[in-house]
């Protein structure tokens, strides 16, 4: 008895850190009897890309509705819309907000007090515009399961992109939004989080509505923007902070819509 009770308070405790991540990340509201105590932001960080997955969910089914409504290009956009909204625009503000600290900043210190600054300047206007331009006009030129499949890979695969730098990277501010998030996840850590993003992508594999081609193509330009960003932070920076996360998972999403939609060319 004593071992089963031990094995639900250990699950029990996973499914709190769930639920820490999804309040964290999203606007979405938990229940009451989870709690909260600060050291399990520490460790909530594993469960990023399932947070996706319900974000991706969410946006696929608002999505679908659209679509049966609307043009594609609308659909995209309601989409799109809802899932900026949904997340509060966490990442994509760090997007912006990265575009301005690395396209104006000469020196590290320059670098994270220009991204520490809540107003937006020309690099990150005209980065975050295009970026959801892209996205936009990527997904509107793809079939609706095709798009409804990329919308569930994607977002749980591009968080875990995010991920990747918690688990190899240092957090180079000594406060932040991310602060709470910057304890380095151990390996187990991020091979529950491998775990949750892969259980998408199984599905919409075995289901057939997306190819292994499509799915490599994209997870190659997934990889190729983690890798290129990674190397640019540490180069700039010594590391990342809750900024660059939100780039690495905006870019990381993007490519991945780029990937597919190369695939579907062909």
């Amino acid at each position: 008895m004593t071992s089963i009770r031990v094995i639900g308070d250990a699950c029990l405790h996973e499914v709190r850190l769930f639920f820490i991540a999804l309040q964290f990340f999203t606007r979405i509201p938990i229940p009451q009897w989870v709690g909260f105590e600060p050291a399990w932001l520490q460790h909530a960080s594993r469960y990023f890309p399932m947070a996706g997955a319900v974000v991706a969910c969410a946006t696929a089914v608002v999505y679908a509705g659209a679509a049966w409504l609307w043009s594609p290009l609308v659909a995209v956009l309601v989409s799109t819309a809802f899932g900026i909204y949904l997340t509060g625009a966490f990442h994509e503000d760090g997007f912006a907000d990265m575009c301005d600290g690395f396209g104006g900043g000469m020196t590290p210190a320059r670098v994270l007090e220009i991204m520490r600054d809540s107003r937006i300047g020309a690099y990150g206007a005209i980065g975050i515009g295009l970026m959801l331009a892209l996205k936009c006009a990527t997904l509107a030129q793809l079939p609706v399961q095709s798009v409804i499949a990329a919308l569930l890979v994607a977002h749980p695969l591009s968080r875990l992109a995010s991920g990747a730098l918690i688990w190899r990277l240092e957090y180079v501010r000594e406060e932040g939004k991310a602060k709470p998030l910057s304890h380095r996840m151990s390996n187990g850590e991020f091979a529950i989080a491998a775990i949750t993003a892969a259980v998408p992508v199984l599905v919409c594999l075995m289901a057939g509505w997306m190819s292994w081609r499509a799915f490599l193509a994209g997870a190659v330009l997934v990889i190729v923007a983690m890798l290129w960003l990674g190397k640019m932070f540490v180069r700039r920076i010594g590391g990342y902070t809750g900024d660059c996360l939100g780039a690495v998972q905006q870019a990381s999403e993007v490519g991945f819509y780029l990937g597919v939609l190369a695939l579907a060319g062909h």
